[in-house]
């Protein structure tokens, strides 16, 4: 099994958080290494792509840990987010990469490195307000349907009209990339977000990772989670 030294516990710490929120969502997930030769003497950086279920079009999740070591070889390889998370020494900061796996078809799609341009900037208060107001929202107009009517199908409709919104009319970035980026830690109260397009994807970059997401896909594809907490 090929080890990889993380910069620090820190930074292992980090990467067990984005798996175990990710896990959580999805048992079975997978997630895509990348890293590249680094050139300085201080190492480089893994790049973890890991995709919530978040309609047909998925949001495409981002985190990256800085590694303690040089690589004189590139990585690529999609494996179960399960077993990375079972071979993440946090102590040691080191991380096992277990054999590879079949990888779903995202893996294969993932967002472009290169050209992407900045629409704007968001204040992250009210980024997370607007996430809590959705989910406020969602449990009001469910919580008010006959039980009878409450079946999985309209559940999953009613989401995705809410989480479908914009959140900012300029860039017009759905609410459902800034629910990713909370669900996965990525958010942090006071902090000021970015947002990037590139060709039919979008971009919200955060502090602690970043949510992509293809602009073309329709509304009404489907969410496949509920507003949580």
């Amino acid at each position: 099994m090929t080890t990889l030294r993380l910069a620090d516990p820190g930074e292992a710490a980090d990467l067990a958080s984005f798996l175990s929120r990710l896990l959580r969502y999805d048992r079975a997930a997978a997630v895509r290494l990348q890293a590249a030769p680094a050139a300085a003497a201080e190492g480089g950086v893994l790049a973890v792509f890991g995709r919530l279920p978040l309609g047909g079009s998925g949001v495409v999740a981002v985190r990256t840990a800085r590694l303690g070591e040089q690589r004189t070889t590139p990585l690529d390889a999609t494996v179960s987010a399960g077993q990375l998370l079972e071979a993440l020494d946090e102590q040691a900061a080191a991380l096992g990469v277990p054999p590879m796996v079949t990888g779903p078809a995202w893996t294969g799609m993932l967002p472009p490195r290169s050209g992407w341009r900045p629409l704007g900037a968001l204040p992250g208060a009210p980024v997370v307000a607007a996430v809590a107001g959705a989910v406020a929202e969602f449990r009001t107009r469910s919580e008010a349907m006959p039980v009878e009517d409450r079946t999985r199908a309209v559940l999953d409709a009613l989401a995705d009209e809410i989480w479908s919104r914009p959140v900012d009319t300029a860039a017009r970035l759905p609410l459902r990339a800034v629910h990713a980026a909370q669900v996965l830690g990525f958010l942090r109260p006071g902090a000021e977000l970015s947002v990037f397009q590139a060709g039919g994807w979008l971009r919200l970059s955060c502090p602690h990772g970043s949510v992509a997401l293809r602009r073309t896909a329709a509304p009404g594809s489907g969410l496949g989670l509920t507003p949580l907490s």
